[in-house]
Order: structure tokens, then sequence, then C-alpha cells
């Protein structure tokens, strides 16, 4: 039964009825155009009421659907192939008006099959052949002939009549045998072009729209393939975290205890390397526990609010805890800030722009530093990290990001490609490439919390903070 036959998609189904509603609106123009050229340039005598009144009934049929395309009621394949046979009823009743099969335009019927084969399955495709192929048969046996304008030959009595009024008749034939034959030439020619354009005009959307699902398709296959490198790097990381636990814990034990042997006031230099060695000790075990925590699943606290003001000073500051004698200099454009703006301070996010940053600043000369330059509104946060080192390289500048490279130099293989990944995976997006004067650039653009109440609050700053 064609009620059990389910939509391939309810977005896909209502775009096929939006076509269909087009098209209506097209086949309405060129039918009242045909039916005024007939009536009133032609002067062919036709039913021109009851013609009138099909296309009012073809224009509630169109009025009706422009409803359902604005209802949220999903639409179904079952739905398109009822206004589809709809349509083959208004035609067919217009060809019944106007000589049935004998009229040059019976081509017609086609239209409705292409577009079923199109848009529906195959077996609405033969429901629809089946009905316009009834339909064209019964036109052959009953419609309204058209007006006598077809050529016949004078009665071959009439010439004892007299032979000037047989040669007129035989006048009037000749030019009625030709005034025929241009409407049927005109009429098989308008059909050609019509039915080539639309079958033309089909076929290239059909490409378009096989290009665009290809397009999709090749994403979502290198999106899948990026994701299972992510998933094959936090396994061994969990594992790497797990397996390297025992060994930071005994270095631990063995710094402490050589800052009791090593006292202060004996040994003041050897002490401090102690402590700082141990200060880097705890920091490498917090590391490996955020990633033991985090391999399997994201935390809850890792993904709390926060207004985009404290979250870009959170980051700065973590920042600096790695590279505290790095420069950097810091701008925030004060006519792109919107003080409501929130965003989900997530921790893989946090680390992937510290990963950037990290980069930048070992790539810079340290008497240059990094540029840092934040910008946004209620809807998006807009952040360009420049270095003023020798840029990416050029074998590396396509790959670097979307996938772990080999690479002599630090900051462009593993930590640029789970940084990619992160802001994708966050509905961001991540541009890389080369500043023309000099250094590599990273864009980065994240989507904010759109605010329920956005209050007439005064903007962040006046003027660009610029720290060294």
């Amino acid at each position: 039964m064609l009620s059990h036959v389910s939509p391939k998609s309810e977005f896909s189904a209502r775009q096929n009825l939006r076509w269909l509603f087009i098209l209506r609106n097209l086949m309405i123009l060129s039918e009242s155009l045909l039916i005024i050229i007939s009536v009133y340039g032609l002067n062919i005598r036709l039913p021109e009421q009851q013609l009138w009144m099909v296309m009012l009934l073809i224009c509630s049929v169109n009025i009706y659907t422009s409803i359902r395309l604005q209802a949220e009621e999903p639409v179904t394949e079952v739905d398109i192939f009822t206004q589809l046979i709809m349509d083959v009823v208004a035609i067919a009743l217009l060809l019944y008006l106007t000589g049935g099969a004998s009229n040059p335009i019976i081509w017609v019927f086609l239209l409705p099959v292409i577009i079923t084969a199109i848009m529906l399955p195959h077996a609405y495709a033969w429901y629809m052949v089946i009905l316009t192929t009834s339909m064209y048969t019964v036109l052959m046996a009953f419609n309204i002939p058209l007006p006598a304008i077809e050529p016949h030959s004078p009665n071959p009595q009439m010439i004892h009549a007299g032979m000037a009024n047989y040669e007129m008749l035989q006048q009037a034939h000749a030019m009625s045998d030709k005034h025929y034959f241009n409407l049927h030439i005109f009429g098989m020619w308008f059909g050609f072009v019509f039915s080539a354009g639309l079958v033309a005009f089909f076929v290239v959307e059909l490409a378009k729209t096989l290009r665009i699902q290809e397009r999709n398709l090749a994403d979502a296959r290198e999106s899948a393939l990026r994701d299972e490198r992510v998933v094959a790097l936090g396994t061994l990381a969990a594992s790497a975290a797990h397996d390297m636990g025992t060994p930071l814990g005994t270095i631990a034990i063995v710094a402490h205890e050589l800052e009791q042997e090593y006292p202060i006031h004996r040994f003041p230099d050897l002490h401090e390397k102690t402590l700082i060695m141990q200060q880097q000790i705890e920091r490498c075990k917090q590391a490996l526990s955020v990633m033991s925590a985090s391999a399997g699943e994201l935390r809850a606290e890792s993904g709390r609010v926060m207004p985009v003001t404290d979250y870009i000073d959170d980051v700065i500051n973590q920042w600096r805890t790695h590279k505290p004698t790095a420069k950097l200099n810091f701008v925030i454009d004060p006519l792109a800030i919107d003080a409501d703006a929130q965003i989900i301070a997530e921790r893989t996010l946090t680390h992937s722009i510290i990963n950037i940053l990290n980069n930048g600043a070992e790539a810079s000369p340290p008497e240059k530093g990094i540029e840092f330059h934040a910008s946004w509104d209620l809807y998006e946060l807009l952040i360009k990290i420049r270095d003023f080192g020798p840029g990416l390289p050029p074998e590396l500048a396509e790959f670097a990001g979307k996938q772990p490279v080999v690479s002599k130099k630090r900051g462009l293989g593993v930590g640029l490609f789970l940084t990619y990944s992160t802001i994708n995976r966050l509905g961001g997006k991540i541009h890389l490439y080369n500043s023309e004067s000099g250094g590599a650039c990273v864009e980065i653009t994240l989507p904010l919390l759109n605010a329920e109440n956005n209050d007439d609050n005064p903007g962040i700053g006046q003027a660009p903070f610029i720290a060294g």
C-alpha cells in the first residue's frame, strides 16, 4: 500500500513539495498565456469559461500547497503523490476541453511522470505511468473537439454550380490547410522547447544535488576518520597517564627527600632547584590526572558557563604559568564586544587555545613575542593569534591541524591536530595561514551562548588594553 511507503526524510519531502509548488505556478502561468493567445490572438473558439474554472481549481490547489508548506506537520511522500494526481486530473480536464488526444500539447502528461520519477520511489513512478496512460486513452475517445479549423476538401459535385465558386472553395481550403498546419507545427515546437528546457533543468538540479551529497559524504568521512584518530590518541593518553603515574610518584618522593637533605640555609641554590623540580612534577601529575579523568568522558565541571571576558582572562592566566617570560601583545577590540556574551568554558577548549599560544611563543623571537586579538558579539567570539616566526612550512600548510604530521619543528604535530578537532567538535572554525608580513596566524571562531536578556549594559573597556 502507498500509505506504508515512508519518506526518506521530512526535509527532502518538504523541499520536493516546495519545488512542486514552484512548478505548478509555472504551469498556471503558461496555461493562462496559451488560453489568452488561442482565444484572443488566434481567434480560436474555445470553451473559455470552463477553461478558466479549471485554472481556478489549479490555483486553489496551489494555495493549499502554500498553506501546507507553512504548517509544522511533516510532509510525506503520499502527500506529494496526491498533489501530483490532482495535477494530472487538472491537465486531463484542460485537454478534454481542448480536443483531447488531438491537442498538440498532449505531451504535457510526460511532466508528472518525470517529476514522480525524480522525487519519489520507483513504485510511485509506475503508478503515475498507469494513471497518465489511462487518462491519455480516455481522452482519445471522450473530448470536446477543437473548432473546425482543420482542412476539408470541397465537394466535387459543386463543380456543376460554377467553376468560379469551386476555385474559390479550393483557395479557401488551401488557406485553411496552411493555417491548420502552422498552428499544429507551432504547438509541437512549443511542446519540444518546453519539455527540453524542463528536462534539462531537472537534470542540472539533480546533478547539483548529487554533487552536494557527495561533498557532504566526503566531509562526513573525513570527520569520522579524524574522530577515530582522536579516540585512538585519547586511548593512548589514558594508557600513558596510567603508566607514568608510578614513576612520577617515585620522582616526587625522591625530590621531597632531597629537599629535606639539602636545607635552604646550607644549600640555597640546590634547595631552590629542588623546589622548582617539585613544582614541575606536580604540574605533570595534575596534567596526567586530567587526561585520565577526561579520556573516557568529559567532566561536568569542565563545561561551566562563563562571561567571555572572564574566560579570556582565565585562559591568559593559565598560559602565563606555562610561559611566564613570553611577551604577549593582548588586544581587545572595544567596538566589537558585548558585555552579556557567555561561553561554555570547556577544559579541552582552554587547552587548545593554550596549545596555540605555546606554539606561537616557541616560534617567535623572544623580543617580539606574539599577538592575541579578541573581539565578540552576543553570538560569536573571534580570536586571532599571530607569531613572528618563519611561518608554516609549505609542505605542511595544507595538512597542519587536519591530521597528525611529522615535522622537525615543534608545535605542528599531534597537539595542533587535537586542537583542530576540539574546536570543530564544539561548532567552531579554525583557519591557519601565513601572514604577508611574516609569521603564522591562527583565526578561531567560536559560537557563544545567546543571552536571553540583552540589557543595554556598558561595554567592557572603551580602549584597547595592551600588555607586554
